[in-house]
């Protein structure tokens, strides 16, 4: 039987793990997680906003690609407040879920630093929706 979606806690858990392994310096792996943390919290404040299904088809996507549709979809939800809390670049946009095979010295610590920074800028989203009560 599958488990039911839960984006906010998939949000904190690639999160968690990512700043373990950001400690230890494993930067190839923190990277992936940071841009999962990042696309589950992207999800879990779209949910709050009336997207449909886990998540809707069109939603489908990695952070890389998710960025900038987010902002067009929270914008058209009235939900300027959580875009407000991003930057107006697309830092994930040199992201990819493919370079799960890249060798790990091809992950540098300054392009995770990046990631980090707004995987956490997303969690500072979430933790605004949970408090309005949407998350």
């Amino acid at each position: 039987m599958p488990h039911s979606v839960d984006f906010t806690d998939a949000h904190h858990r690639h999160w968690e793990d990512a700043e373990l392994l950001f400690d230890g310096r494993r930067w190839a792996n923190a990277d992936q997680l940071y841009g999962f943390s990042a696309e589950c919290g992207l999800k879990a404040v779209m949910k709050c906003l009336g997207m449909t299904g886990n998540p809707d088809p069109q939603y489908r996507k990695h952070v890389h690609e998710l960025w900038p549709e987010f902002k067009s979809f929270a914008q058209a939800r009235n939900g300027a407040r959580y875009v407000n809390l991003l930057p107006d670049e697309e830092p994930f946009a040199d992201w990819s879920q493919d370079d799960r095979y890249v060798h790990r010295i091809c992950i540098g610590e300054a392009a995770v630093e990046t990631h980090r920074q707004a995987a956490s800028e997303v969690r500072g989203m979430v933790e605004l929706a949970t408090q309005d009560g949407q998350s």
